[in-house]
């Protein structure tokens, strides 16, 4: 489950308890690996509970983009994140660095389009954060313990996140098989430690066979590099270069792993064990972990929490029985998430007529429980008090799970826009871990004495 870990001096090291920035601001400044655009990046200290965010400063209008694995966009060979038209190239490095060093609140800003490359590796990054000072904050470190077992496959490559670990692990094999023999098979695993990254992994280098180095020279990328720059493996290993360790190539994909992993957001303790595994496959281990991350937090919340009553919905809602179709709301925080819960009985009045024998609760009825808590949502926006949140259109409806008498419809709404007369939240409903329905919904705020339309 997520969990934030306490201080406790005999426990652990400090540094595994509390949440870290850096001390002052650092700049690391060079050409990105691909698109070879030079490019500045300035690492800013940010407060608790801030998380990881990259900013664009090189456009017009600059954009801010959380480092999260929901705004990751496919890109073939790295890792990019997308936010509408902007996008940020080849993070997962400078993550690989934050993740090692345990950063988890920084303010990124970029002006270019890609990350400085460096040697290849995440030395540039974590010799830029030692440098300016790590400094611990007054706030509990969030990690996340994995419960459930998680496999993603894809062909033959195979990444699977395994219970059991108090600390993350990787376990890389990596196998390219009888066609590539200039990259003997090799595995290497990882526990995480912060000085084991620094001196194991950081350096490890990005590498690539030289038929592929000439694919993307010839593709117009990486062309202001050369073999002496990064890994070229010819039929006699690296051109123009060494290993810095034997088993450099593997030791790279480990880099990746925890680098592409730190984008849910926190540490996550559990074995990986990977095969062949890439970016892609990463990114698709990233959203199950968040899906799972998720369910733990709406089960804490079910168990503790009590932020709203019966009595103190109705107090806002205007709705009574049989419409009234939240029960309780468990979390609220303020006016950009709330969680809430309806119990589906065998006695509610539709059960009578849908369907008699087969008792389903109307989709539509889901759809209203998901609007209801979305209305209590906007109701804590200031300019919205003494108004009712009254439907004005739904988009991307989907109906997934059939909801029976006995279940409890978890809901769950986020807003994505609140204005003085409108707003719009993203709701989904829950049935245990199973997503039952999900819609964006629109509301118009009238006056609560006033006429709708």
């Amino acid at each position: 489950m997520l969990q934030t870990i306490e201080a406790n001096p005999q426990a652990a090291p400090a540094v595994r308890l509390r949440q870290h920035t850096i001390a002052q601001e650092a700049s690391v400044a060079g050409k990105g690996l691909l698109l070879g655009e030079d490019a500045t990046v300035t690492f800013v200290p940010a407060p608790p509970n801030h998380g990881i965010v990259f900013e664009r400063t090189d456009l017009d209008a600059p954009v801010r983009i959380p480092a999260s694995v929901t705004h990751v966009t496919p890109r073939a060979r790295r890792t990019t994140l997308r936010s509408g038209n902007v996008t940020i190239e080849t993070v997962e490095h400078c993550m690989s660095a934050l993740a090692g060093l345990r950063i988890d609140n920084l303010l990124i800003r970029l002006h270019g389009p890609e990350l400085p490359c460096g040697d290849g590796s995440a030395r540039i990054f974590v010799d830029a954060i030692v440098s300016a000072g790590i400094e611990e904050q007054n706030a509990p470190r969030r990690v996340f313990r994995v419960v459930d077992p998680i496999v993603v496959q894809e062909g033959d490559a195979m990444l699977a996140a395994l219970p059991g670990a108090e600390a993350m692990t990787v376990v890389y094999d990596l196998d390219y098989g009888e066609n590539a023999p200039r990259i003997r098979r090799q595995t290497h695993a990882f526990s995480f430690d912060r000085e084991s990254y620094v001196d194991e992994i950081a350096p490890s280098r990005t590498y690539s066979l030289r038929e592929e180095a000439q694919a993307l020279w010839d593709r117009g990328l990486c062309r202001h590099l050369s073999p002496r720059d990064v890994l070229v493996i010819g039929d006699d290993g690296p051109i123009e270069n060494v290993y810095r360790f034997e088993n450099e190539p593997v030791r790279h994909k480990v880099l990746d792993i925890i680098g592409d992993l730190y984008l849910v957001g926190c540490e996550v303790q559990c074995r990986f064990v990977a095969y062949r595994s890439g970016h892609a496959l990463n990114r698709r281990m990233g959203l199950k972990l968040l899906e799972q991350m998720r369910a733990a937090d709406r089960q804490h919340a079910l168990l503790h929490g009590r932020s709203m009553d019966i009595r103190a919905i109705q107090r806002i809602m205007p709705h009574r029985y049989p419409m009234l179709l939240v029960d309780r709301v468990v979390e609220i925080d303020e006016d950009r998430r709330a969680l809430g819960v309806k119990n589906v009985s065998i006695n509610e009045p539709f059960f009578l007529g849908h369907y008699p024998g087969t008792p389903i609760m109307p989709g539509v009825l889901i759809v209203e429980a998901m609007a209801q808590l979305g209305g209590l949502l906007m109701s804590q926006k200031l300019e919205h008090t003494g108004k009712i949140a009254v439907l004005l259109s739904l988009d991307k409806v989907k109906l997934r799970k059939p909801v029976v008498p006995g279940d409890q419809l978890v809901l769950e709404a986020e807003s994505v826009r609140a204005r003085s007369r409108t707003g719009h939240v993203r709701c989904k409903a829950y049935v245990g871990s199973k997503l039952a329905a999900e819609a964006e919904i629109r509301f118009m705020m009238v006056d609560a004495e006033a006429e709708a339309f």
